[in-house]
């Protein structure tokens, strides 16, 4: 059934070409993911679904009868409460209760934060029956469990999804087909299921080829231009003078940059990082509390916290919304004081902040204004340093308010990394970011000297760049895990990830494989010693560990090469190993359920 068709769409932007001849159709069970680089144009494509915005060329179809629903980037709540946004459908409740919001129907929309007001329009989502969802960065704001849910809650939606998302690990898992904005153009990627390959694996082997490809005809374009200027240059014998004209015409074919693949240059972040003596953040005792906290039951955010950033430390800051993340990156920063205890800084650190939300530019300022912190010429150090973020001369001059959620993200970044800090905080850096700077970003934090404390339910970015996990689990304490992200979902979960669907849909009678093995459940089957659980826990963990080793190995050679048959051979792999990971990873959550269900406690013993 097709519920989509678009013919010849196409879209424009003063100073340049969004995309032009834009065909997609998407049937039921069409599962896209649109990419691109920041302001290429993927919210205009939402907006051009959605009907928000009318088309500038092409025409846009939808099927007769088809429910659609949308989450726009910014959802904007009618007035009321929460519950009569999602309305009384007992799966809109579940899915709150899910998002974290569970027992908060009667908040009202006017009170309801950023991130609060993202998870009601998901949840208003998920109690439709709808045929069509088009959700434009669906997991910012969300944190690790909520994202897992989303995962679970998409992949069992029968119906077409179009999705803008930042999101590798959502991508990688949902997708079936990848839709690549490049250039003006649009580049699709199909999954091949006899390979076991994800959308996002065919887009990763389909752009290394098609970069190959145009690497390729570039060489041979140059080739000829300069041969065919040569000849010009030259003249026939019998000229008395060179065609002038017809010379600048072909320098002019010479110097053209080929318009099939984005020219950027690769993003460098690198600027230089103040030097860091021995002594990094020390927390002492440190306790938190609103003021005017009303809950009797929680009233500490953090309970008598001690902890050492040392030199080289790479932490994540992960746990649900509200515990505590961003009052406990405040507090490191110095921009809330802590009610109790002390934090105790070196003398050589200099910190530097990059925040959740990038608000804090006035909308009117222009971009080169806001490098240069006033309305005057910008050095030649600033104006190369906003080439090097790809600001080019056009964007310098443009009022940040008319710049992608992206784009703003990046100039934010600019600002961050320019005072050449030695403390790095980051609150949620991979919002609204493309594929391509978060790549960059993670590959400048690979190799940075300083200390790294990040907040993010990202969990690549989670794997890439950091050692440590630190657990804020709303109680006011705080956790290490080393088991990486995998491993700390596994030793929360309290029942089997296929237990997740009564959340969404009415319960079902259960299978043998899929009934939980306990003494409750009517299983006859031996319960399984502590010491085989310990064993298979352990197993699991290995097999994750190796699985994610070898996926980071494929990716970095599949970005390498450049032979047609390596690529296919290592795309092909990479869906293999991708499928092997998700299976370990269910199986410990299988043992780990297992095990904190018979109070056991030894799922957590392996971080």
């Amino acid at each position: 059934m097709i519920l989509l068709d678009i013919e010849g769409l196409g879209a424009s932007v003063p100073d340049r070409v969004l995309f032009s001849d834009l065909d997609l159709t998407v049937r039921r069970g069409d599962r896209i993911g649109i990419v691109g680089m920041n302001g290429a144009g993927k919210s205009t494509l939402l907006g051009l679904v959605n009907g928000d915005i009318a088309p500038q060329q092409g025409v846009i179809r939808r099927g007769r009868g088809v429910r659609i629903g949308s989450l726009p980037q910014n959802p904007v709540l009618g007035p009321g409460t929460v519950g009569d946004v999602v309305g009384g459908d007992w799966r809109g409740a579940a899915a709150l209760d899910r998002l974290g919001m569970g027992g908060q129907m009667s908040l009202p929309t006017s009170h309801a934060s950023g991130g609060q007001i993202t998870r009601v329009a998901l949840a208003a989502l998920a109690a439709q029956d709808l045929d069509l969802m088009i959700l434009d960065e669906p997991t910012n704001h969300l944190d690790l469990d909520a994202v897992e849910w989303l995962t679970q809650w998409l992949n069992q939606f029968d119906g077409g999804l179009v999705l803008v998302t930042h999101d590798r690990h959502l991508l990688d898992r949902v997708t079936n087909r990848i839709v690549e904005i490049d250039a003006g153009s649009a580049h699709h990627h199909v999954a091949r299921s006899e390979h076991g390959f994800s959308g996002y694996s065919a887009y990763l082997a389909g752009r290394a080829e098609r970069q190959r490809q145009d690497e390729v005809a570039e060489h041979t374009r140059r080739a000829l231009a300069k041969t065919e200027l040569a000849w010009l240059r030259r003249g026939a014998p019998a000229r008395t003078s060179k065609p002038k004209a017809h010379v600048e015409r072909a320098l002019a074919r010479q110097e053209r940059a080929r318009p099939s693949v984005t020219t950027r240059s690769p993003l460098d972040l690198d600027m230089g990082m103040t030097r860091l003596g021995s002594q990094g953040i020390e927390l002492a005792e440190v306790s938190y509390r609103f003021e005017s906290d009303p809950d009797a039951h929680r009233p500490w955010i953090l309970d008598r916290v001690t902890h050492r950033f040392e030199p080289g430390d790479r932490v994540g800051l992960v746990g649900p919304n509200g515990a505590g993340k961003t009052t406990l990156l405040d507090i490191i920063a110095g921009e809330r004081s802590p009610t109790l205890g002390e934090v105790r800084v070196g003398a050589t650190v200099r910190m530097s902040r990059y925040r959740q939300h990038a608000d804090e530019f006035d909308p009117a300022q222009r971009v080169r204004d806001v490098i240069t912190g006033g309305p005057s010429d910008p050095t030649g150090e600033q104006l190369e340093l906003m080439k090097r973020f790809w600001f080019d001369r056009a964007m310098q001059f443009a009022p940040v308010g008319t710049l992608s959620g992206g784009e703003r993200r990046r100039l934010q970044l600019l600002i961050t990394l320019a005072a050449q800090p030695n403390v790095l905080l980051l609150d949620e850096p991979t919002n609204d970011l493309d594929l391509d700077t978060l790549r960059a970003l993670e590959d400048f934090l690979d190799s940075w000297a300083g200390i790294v404390i990040v907040v993010s339910h990202d969990r690549t970015l989670l794997d890439r760049t950091v050692d440590e996990l630190i657990v804020l689990d709303g109680s006011g304490s705080l956790q290490r895990h080393r088991g990486g992200v995998a491993a700390w979902l596994a030793s929360r979960a309290r029942t089997d990830i296929g237990d997740m669907t009564p959340s969404i849909r009415p319960p079902k009678i259960a299978s043998d494989r899929e009934r939980p093995r306990s003494s409750d459940s009517g299983d006859d089957r031996p319960r399984r010693s502590p010491s085989t659980l310990r064993r298979l826990l352990a197993e699991c963990a290995r097999d994750i560990a190796r699985h994610q080793h070898e996926r980071a190995d494929l990716e970095a050679r599949l970005a390498a090469t450049g032979d047609h048959e390596d690529l296919a051979a290592i795309a092909r792999r990479l869906g293999e190993v991708q499928s092997d990971l998700e299976e370990a990873e269910n199986r410990w959550l299988e043992y780990a359920s297992e095990a904190e269900s018979r109070g056991l406690g030894i799922a957590s013993d392996l971080g």
